[in-house]
């Protein structure tokens, strides 16, 4: 065969490839818009989204400004959610914490979603003392009180939500779906491209990382929009039990602790991050569980093709 001959059969099956690619997202997209509860669930994060980014620069205070002139004031044309015992603008503090709730929700998720799957992965094809080992420490973590370690270390670090974070990534949330990811990456390793690659000398590292995780990026998607969740509620009972985000930070967790004790005297102060909260847990519920009917091939919520 010739070398022009070689050049287009190589073009033509790029360009196969890629139409095939093309051909599932839009398969995968499809099925998602199909279905109403996801797309709900899309609309009410584009709105919460854009309540964290806008809210804070149209309101009229910051979340540490104080107005001595309306100390837990209920909801008016001036504060429109109200002011807490402090005079704090309600508002601005409630857009502020959605805001720094969902940075914590995401850096968790996305971190838990790489830890688990690099580990868990990586355990299922090593095999011998390395899995021992990685599963040792997976079952040690699931028994071990967490939520008690967690507690502790994010009230000596101050509030600091960066190291919150980090700590609910490493203590809390990676050794469950680690753990999941182990169990399904068994029956990857023994597949025929598999032992192709490995008998091609591709080093280990790079078979986990462009064969296997590759055929459980559904899973990993789905365990990412689920992470969300996971960590704004972790999160809000850290914040609720005041072990989480502390002054002059906010979050959802601390607002709702605040309000708690307030809620028959000013329930504006309890109900507005309720209310911000559930959305936002009820949002990615939903776009978790279309995403799961999009990308599961057996699931007949899509519709068809």
């Amino acid at each position: 065969m010739s070398l022009e001959a070689i050049e287009v059969s190589a073009e033509i099956e790029n360009k196969l490839k890629t139409r095939k690619r093309t051909s599932l997202m839009k398969l995968y997209t499809r099925r998602f818009m199909r279905n109403r509860g996801a797309m709900l669930g899309v609309v009410i994060l584009i709105l919460l989204v854009l309540f964290a980014i806008v809210g804070p620069l149209i309101s009229p205070y910051s979340p540490a400004d104080l107005d001595f002139l309306a100390l837990r004031q209920a909801p008016s044309a001036e504060h429109w959610f109200g002011t807490n015992g402090s005079g704090n603008d309600n508002f601005a503090q409630v857009a502020t914490g959605l805001q720094r709730s969902m940075m914590i929700a995401v850096v968790v998720a996305f971190g838990t979603t790489a830890v688990s799957a690099i580990v868990g992965a990586t355990a299922a094809y090593f095999r011998g003392s390395y899995e021992r080992i990685m599963l040792a420490v997976i079952h040690f973590m699931m028994v071990i009180p967490n939520f008690l370690i967690l507690a502790m270390i994010s009230n000596d670090a101050g509030g600091n939500w960066i190291v919150i974070s980090l700590v609910m990534v490493f203590i809390v949330g990676w050794f469950m779906p680690a753990r999941i990811i182990w169990t399904l990456s068994l029956s990857l390793r023994e597949r025929e491209y598999i032992h192709a690659a490995r008998y091609a000398g591709l080093p280990g590292f790079k078979i986990v990382t462009r064969h296997m995780l590759p055929n459980i990026g559904s899973l990993l998607v789905i365990n990412f929009t689920l992470g969300v969740v996971s960590a704004v509620l972790t999160e809000t009972a850290l914040s609720f039990l005041g072990f989480g985000v502390k002054l002059p930070d906010v979050s959802l967790g601390a607002l709702i602790g605040y309000g708690s004790s307030t809620l028959v005297s000013a329930p504006w102060l309890f109900y507005f991050p309720a209310i911000a909260l559930t959305l936002l847990t009820v949002s990615m519920a939903l776009i978790a569980d279309g995403l799961r009917d999009a990308l599961d091939p057996t699931s007949a919520a899509g519709g068809r093709a």
